[in-house]
Formats: C-alpha cells, structure tokens, sequence
C-alpha cells in the first residue's frame, strides 16, 4: 500500500496544478470545467484506489472498489480522449476516438471480466 504521505504530496501537487491551470484559464468556462471535472474524477479515483488497497481479497468492497476504479479511469479517458480529438483533423480524431473506446474496453475486461489473479 503506497504510504499516506506521497498520497497528500500528489494531492497537493495535483492541487496546485488544478489551482494554476484554473488561473491560466480564466474567462474559457468550457476550460474551468474541464479542469475541475478532471480534479474530482482523479480524487475520486485515488479514494477508490485506496479503498481497492486496503480491502480484502475476494470481499465485496474489494470488488466495489475495483469497478470504482474502472469507472473513475473510463471517465478520464473518455474526457480526454474527446478534448484531444476535438482539436483534430477528422479521420485523426477518430483514431483518437477509437482508441480511448478500446482503453475502456479492455479496461473493463481485465478489471471486471477475466481476473486470473484470483480475487
């Protein structure tokens, strides 16, 4: 389990860029957003990671946690994946697109699906 002090130090690194890219983005609503949105998904993310770690194997809360996890990980690549390929040319936005889907999908497969690991 990672120790809880390089957890508060990403936090506080993570804040602080947040912090400095909300300023950097004033007056671009669409961007504050963003910004925020990805703040929260990454700390609801490293809850359930810390959930994920400090649980059981074969329990339910480790199983909760670990579909937490795929969620708040699905939500970051599909909200990156669409600002990155909203910037791009079409067919390069697809690709970009098709991409972030597979993630997801494989995602979803090796974390809810096939779990050889045996938890």
């Amino acid at each position: 389990m990672a120790s809880r002090t390089a957890t508060y130090v990403g936090i506080f690194f993570l804040t602080g860029n947040s912090i400095l890219a909300i300023n950097r983005s004033r007056g671009d609503a669409a961007a504050v957003i963003f910004v925020i949105a990805s703040y929260l998904t990454l700390v609801q993310l490293f809850y359930c990671l810390r959930r994920f770690e400090a649980s059981p194997q074969g329990s339910a809360a480790r199983d909760k946690a670990r579909f937490g996890v795929w969620l708040t990980t699905t939500l970051l690549t599909a909200m990156f994946s669409w600002r990155v390929a909203a910037v791009m040319p079409g067919p390069v936005a697809a690709g970009i697109l098709f991409m972030g889907g597979a993630t997801i999908a494989g995602g979803f497969y090796a974390l809810i699906i096939h779990r050889p690991w045996g938890d």
